[in-house]
């Protein structure tokens, strides 16, 4: 399905509702209509459900089954929630044109291309939904009539007039960037796509006992195996996920992390202690294939590894703000305070640059203590 689905969330007469917006057409409308609870809203013309995180979960899973682009940056953004009665003052902008078949072609032409030079699935999806998204928005222009202003009224009246995060953001340049590159219709063009400042944010580690909380809070095994890992090896969710039973040799200590962010393999070393828990998760659930299998016998998903985290977080009551890749930072933080050299945090990392792993740097608080403040001479 080359249709994308929006999900947004308003609050509506005092209840806050998922709003599910799509391109018109009999084939989508039936099935978002499928949907266990799904209702037409006729003052608001749009598909909605009562939102919670886990109806969101299971709709976007839904919709993923039929191959569906789901733009859910809107749920992202912390001003995405709307009160219906200020729906004058600001609204969700929806496109609702498809593209003109000619860039519809060329867009599924520059995919097959980005599936020949292998970037990953993921890359691919996200790529695609942003080029229909644009193209969508400007509907009766072909890639040679884009401007630079077609973009600055793009960036000004969708994707900041709905608040959209600056990684969507970004990712849209992204996109522009390597489809113009690779149709050569207009390198000036793609050579003055700007890209929006970051904000520089610091991540959010936890400390040893809180960590040691969290793990041990948790009675399940396969639950303790999977957030244990993604702490002693510093693992992104994906790569985690991705591992395979022959990817382990537990009597070396090692994990091969294959095609990881950027594409790059790596190995990374295992603690004896993560290594027994492994022993013992293998001997229970037995695995074949993927180290971590989902109910249906497909791989883990990250949907799922994200609610363990979130029932963990909430039993051991902590309020800072943690994600999976809060796991990550932690594990980084608390080998440079360890004395670890930055540069083997790095290729255990798997950073192209030892710029990124610097602002662990930042974090530590065996760096901040070797700071002498003059307060202390008073």
């Amino acid at each position: 399905m080359n249709t994308t689905i929006t999900l947004s969330k308003m609050n509506h007469e005092g209840q806050e509702l998922l709003l599910i917006g799509f391109p018109y057409d009999l084939i989508t409308k039936e099935y978002v209509k499928g949907f266990k609870g799904v209702q037409w809203n006729t003052s608001l013309k749009i598909f909605y459900l009562p939102f919670s995180k886990h109806i969101t979960n299971r709709l976007f899973q839904y919709l993923r089954e039929q191959k569906y682009f789901v733009d859910y940056s809107a749920l992202k953004a912390s001003s995405s929630q709307i009160n219906s009665t200020d729906i004058s003052k600001k609204k969700t902008i929806v496109i609702k044109e498809k593209p003109r078949q000619e860039v519809l072609e060329e867009i599924n032409t520059f995919k097959k291309w980005m599936f020949q030079k292998r970037y990953s699935s993921s890359t691919i999806k996200t790529y695609e939904s942003a080029l229909l998204k644009f193209f969508g928005f400007h509907s009766i222009k072909l890639l040679k009539d884009i401007s630079i202003k077609d973009l600055e009224d793009y960036n000004n009246r969708y994707i900041l007039a709905n608040d959209f995060s600056h990684t969507y953001q970004n990712q849209t340049i992204n996109a522009l960037k390597l489809i113009y590159t690779y149709n050569g219709i207009d390198p000036v063009l793609s050579s003055k796509l700007e890209r929006p400042k970051k904000r520089s944010k610091l991540p959010e580690v936890l400390s040893i006992n809180e960590i040691k909380d969290l793990l041990t809070s948790l009675s399940n095994l396969k639950h303790k195996t999977l957030l244990s890992i993604l702490y002693a090896c510093g693992l992104r969710i994906g790569e985690t996920l991705n591992i395979k039973v022959t990817d382990l040799d537990l009597e070396r200590g090692f994990t091969h992390i294959k095609s990881g962010k950027g594409r790059k393999d790596r190995y990374v070393p295992i603690p004896k202690r993560m290594c027994s828990l492994l022993v013992s998760y293998i001997e229970a659930y037995k695995p074949k294939d993927f180290l971590f299998v989902g109910k249906n016998g497909s791989k883990y998903s990250s949907v799922s590894a994200r609610q363990i985290l979130k029932r963990a977080v909430k039993n051991v009551g902590l309020k800072k703000p943690v994600t999976l890749h809060t796991l990550r930072h932690s594990h980084a933080t608390h080998l440079l305070e360890n004395g670890t050299d930055i540069r083997y945090i790095q290729e255990l990392l798997g950073h192209n640059s030892p710029k990124t792993t610097m602002i662990y740097t930042h974090v530590s608080s065996a760096s901040l203590d070797k700071i002498k403040n003059p307060f202390d001479d008073f």
